[in-house]
């Protein structure tokens, strides 16, 4: 497919993402990774680079990295090697950080995803490059210390999963539907707990333009974007101020920059430095990691269903579209509340439509997870189950899904209630189509000389007459016996 074009330029962006691995101690210490704790008591002695003191590799951190190789079909290296990253920062007491360099833990792999392309449903893959471990740094606190910057430890030695992947995004858009397909592969597999205002899940895009046809441009790289709503600001400010510069006449420096969300600029923080900068080299103290097939079988054996696995077998047992079947995997407990109702009322389509329809819109409106949806899938499952036995329309099911959602309650009491049964008599149904016939003549006429729209004109005085539970299909097949 033909990339969208900005002002007569194709965006190209790639992305690395620091997900934080969910482990309760450090990557190279036993430090505690607790967010919240006061300044510097969660920094031990090899956090805070005391000299002796000699990093441990975290096992936890090391499944988790086999873990996420395995949910985006990458190769996990059977031996990666731990490497010293080199740059002086307050917060970085080493004055390099551990990480890994030439050979990574993870490598290759993809994220696939849906985006809406005007009327259409495009699937789209974006290609890894690479994931590997390393530790965060502390973090720079620019209160007021009289006068003085203050330096918190508690982050030093975390330990981080970097994932990056190949200059394939075309568009914010596919930018911000690639993070959260990527967001919700690491919650998923509970490698990660996803929680962005705190950092566990931060995004850096790596933002060029050019014409179609050319070399990739320079790249600017967007720093930290802890909000989806931001990424897509950022990278449409990003993307119309390099071209603004290009049409300008100006070269684009590479840099690194952070976005305001007061005022929707990007503003540059320093120069960009390359990998030459960072001098690189093995690191001493830590000895190859190897990975062993068998541990990676074990992993994999003890690993829950992923998402895309989900998906395929909710096509092929419930027999959903493919669209309908990724949409519902968009999180483990919609999934679950899907698979609930569908099993309940034995109507999988029928539950498919209306958790992507009307809860979903519920869910949105509220700001709310399906975890806290007032109508749990047994509720769902009954009402679906009155739709298809034709005790309620789909008008008055939505009436009585109101009444759940906002009331609670049971919906054989609610439809009772609330007098919503359909008119199933069909002698009481003739006679009411009957007289509203005789009242109608010139809509009979109209219809038997050809206007089929005519129609409409009989259909809903019958249903006002019938009070709105009259049963639509069985109205139309009635008038039509009825007019030959």
């Amino acid at each position: 497919m033909t990339a969208k074009l900005v002002q007569g330029y194709e965006v190209v962006i790639g992305f690395e993402t620091h997900a934080q691995l969910s482990t309760n101690s450090k990557i190279f210490s036993r430090a505690s990774v607790a967010f919240g704790a006061e300044p510097n008591t969660q920094a031990c002695a090899l956090d805070m680079a005391l000299p002796g003191t000699l990093p441990v590799m975290n096992k936890g951190a090391v499944e988790r990295a086999i873990q996420f190789g395995l949910a985006v079909n990458s190769h996990v290296a059977e031996r990666s090697i731990f490497a010293r990253k080199n740059y002086f920062y307050p917060d970085l007491p080493k004055g390099y950080q551990i990480s890994q360099f030439e050979i990574p833990v993870v490598q290759g792999g993809e994220v696939s995803f849906y985006l809406e392309e005007g009327k259409e449903t495009v699937r789209k893959t974006v290609r890894l490059v690479r994931a590997h471990l390393e530790e965060d740094a502390g973090k720079s606190l620019h209160e007021d210390f009289i006068g003085q910057s203050g330096i918190d430890l508690n982050r030093a030695g975390t330990p981080l999963l970097e994932i990056v992947t190949e200059p394939d995004i075309r568009s914010s858009e596919e930018a911000v539907a690639y993070a959260k397909e990527l967001h919700k592969i690491v919650t998923w597999i509970g490698i990660c707990d996803g929680n962005m205002q705190e950092g566990s899940f931060r995004c850096d895009a790596n933002v060029s333009v050019r014409k179609p046809g050319q070399p990739l441009g320079t790249r600017r790289e967007i720093k930290n974007l802890n909000s989806f709503k931001f990424m897509q600001q950022a990278i449409d400010y990003e993307v119309r101020w390099q071209i603004e510069e290009i049409e300008d006449g100006r070269a684009i420096q590479q840099a690194t920059v952070l976005f305001d969300p007061d005022t929707g600029e990007t503003r540059a923080m320093r120069t960009k430095e390359d990998s030459a900068d960072y001098r690189y080299f093995p690191d001493p103290d830590l000895p190859p990691l190897v990975i062993g097939r068998d541990w990676v079988e074990r992993v994999k054996g003890e690993m829950t269903e992923l998402p895309r696995v989900m998906a395929e077998r909710f096509v092929k047992d419930y027999a959903l579209p493919e669209y309908d079947a990724t949409t519902l995997t968009q999180s483990k407990a919609m999934a679950a509340y899907f698979e609930a109702a569908a099993k309940a009322c034995g109507q999988p389509k029928l539950a498919s439509n209306w958790i992507m329809g009307e809860v979903s819109r519920r869910l949105n409106a509220g700001e709310i997870g399906i975890e806290q949806a007032p109508v749990s899938a047994a509720q769902l499952a009954a009402l679906i189950g009155r739709i298809s036995d034709n005790t309620i329309s789909n008008n008055a099911a939505r009436q009585v899904f109101e009444v759940l959602w906002t009331e609670g309650g049971e919906v054989d009491a609610i439809i009772e209630a609330k007098g919503l049964k359909q008119m199933n008599d069909t002698g009481e149904l003739e006679k009411i189509i009957d007289e509203v016939l005789a009242a109608n003549p010139k809509n009979v006429e109209e219809f038997k000389a050809g206007n089929a729209k005519a129609l409409n004109g009989l259909v809903g005085p019958i249903m006002k007459a019938s009070k709105g539970k009259a049963n639509p299909a069985q109205v139309n097949a009635l008038l039509m016996k009825k007019l030959g």
